[in-house]
């Protein structure tokens, strides 16, 4: 008989006695779904969703986020989201490169948790069955995909070489510190605030930083906040669905294991976004009478935020974000005053710090037990001490809230002294072609000559001007 090769026996140099296979499949799996959620997914919904001359530059900015994320995370960022402890709030940096250090078993060596801060254990570190490797991808994903829901509140003006250096900084000071205090080991971490899978440390950030940001970089022209349409609805629609699917790796691999914990992530994080966006949908009928493919993907990205609770949340996360994009925006000055573009404020911020409040008030004990370093932890609907946790997640968002609009404020003062925010007035007329010398689309009817010596036999004439009849007259059309 042939020996088993040493990487299938049960223990060896690839295989040591720590290591579960079904956990790092399923890890590597759960990060590669979140990272398909960015490249492709809100690649092709920023260049679907926005106008035809804004395309490429939408869609670069999610690229170029994506891929700057991941230098900076691997080079210093990850040890300070998820190292040891610095400041209360901030972990020390590091490189997270060394082969000793990619091949340990993953630890978040922060999350200890000590009774009432004393030197008495109450939850071990958290350690999860799987390499370092595993641990430090999974994260980086979740980090680069907050970049790119922020950029969705600076499309169609933001000068590209200040988005090139906004990123790195705001992934420095902003979001190492909301991932570290929350899930890193951080002060509220220790204290108990709920945040199972990044509705504050990914949706309300990215809400409150893109506003934030917004406002420093300056509306588009007149003309574009007046007319926007979607250069492609359909490609808008399958940027979604790739949204929507990947966010069971996003709820599905964050208690680090595969679990019965993270199968009812999965299923409640799917109930809750299709709730939120019929929710969404039933409200544009009722109040606008047409559904809208554009409203139900915004319900449906509201709905993804949170999934405990699932039907009840998603009523909540599709009306109340509804209410304050569809209505209080068109009411409220102060709002108007900010051009988000995307609504990243509403679809995010509200939705994350509402999903946030609401995870205060309908944890399940049993299920934060799996989860949560506080034991007894527990939504008020279930009495004992779930009052104090709706305190808990209030005190976590106001943290959140306050850090961003501080730090964001700063970071876009510092870039605008190397570079302008805005686009000047020529780019922002022209577009794509102007910042990048491209277009999303070669149509003849955008001004392309044709070219014979490409296109074969067919007749060089490409304004086939044809009479249209109307009323009694007739009107050249060129199509």
């Amino acid at each position: 008989m042939s020996s088993v090769p040493s990487a299938y026996s049960y223990t060896s140099a690839a295989v040591p006695a720590w290591l579960n296979k079904g956990d790092n499949a399923w890890q590597m799996v759960a990060a590669t779904l979140v990272g398909l959620q960015s490249i492709p997914g809100l690649v092709i919904l920023y260049g679907g969703i926005v106008k035809k001359k804004w395309a490429i530059n939408s869609a670069f900015m999610a690229l170029y986020a994506f891929a700057a994320v991941v230098i900076c995370w691997v080079s210093w960022a990850y040890k300070m989201a998820f190292g040891h402890k610095l400041l209360p709030f901030w972990g020390r940096a590091g490189a997270a490169l060394g082969q000793d250090f990619l091949l340990m078993q993953a630890e978040l060596p922060s999350t200890t948790h000590y009774y009432h801060g004393g030197k008495v254990v109450e939850t071990d570190m958290a350690q999860p069955f799987y390499p370092m490797a595993s641990m430090i991808w999974f994260q980086c994903v979740f980090a680069a995909i907050t970049l790119i829901l922020l950029a969705g509140s600076l499309l169609g003006r933001m000068n590209i070489k200040a988005w090139m250096l906004f990123v790195p900084l705001w992934l420095t000071f902003s979001y190492t510190v909301g991932a570290f205090s929350l899930w890193g080991g951080g002060f509220l971490f220790q204290w108990g605030v709920m945040d199972y899978s990044g509705g504050y440390v990914i949706h309300l950030s990215s809400g409150i930083a893109g506003f934030t940001a917004a406002y420093w970089v300056g509306p588009r022209l007149a003309k574009d906040r007046r007319e926007f349409p979607p250069n492609n609805t359909l490609l808008m629609l399958a940027g979604a669905g790739i949204l929507w699917m990947g966010w069971a790796g996003f709820n599905g691999g964050d208690p680090y294991t595969a679990n019965i914990d993270s199968s009812v992530a999965v299923l409640n994080t799917n109930v809750c976004a299709a709730t939120s966006l019929l929710m969404w949908t039933c409200l544009d009928v009722i109040f606008f009478g047409k559904p809208s493919s554009i409203g139900a993907v915004q319900g449906m990205i509201t709905g993804l935020v949170q999934g405990w609770g699932a039907i009840v949340m998603g009523v909540f996360s599709g009306s109340v974000p509804w209410f304050t994009m569809m209505i209080l925006h068109k009411k409220w000055k102060p709002l108007q005053a900010v051009d988000d573009t995307l609504g990243v404020f509403h679809t995010h911020a509200v939705a994350g710090l509402l999903g946030g409040v609401l995870t205060g008030v309908f944890a399940q004990p049993t299920l934060s037990s799996l989860f949560l370093p506080v034991t007894n932890s527990r939504g008020a609907v279930y009495g004992g001490s779930g009052g104090m946790q709706v305190v808990k997640q209030l005190g976590g968002g106001f943290f959140i809230i306050g850090w961003n609009v501080v730090m964001t404020s700063i970071i876009c003062m510092l870039v605008k002294l190397i570079v302008p925010l805005r686009m000047s007035e020529e780019e922002l007329l022209v577009g794509d072609d102007a910042v990048h010398g491209e277009e999303a689309y070669a149509l003849w009817g955008d001004g392309e000559k044709y070219d014979s010596t490409k296109h074969g036999f067919m007749s060089d004439d490409t304004q086939h001007k044809i009479n249209i009849p109307v009323g009694d007259s007739q009107l050249p059309y060129n199509r």
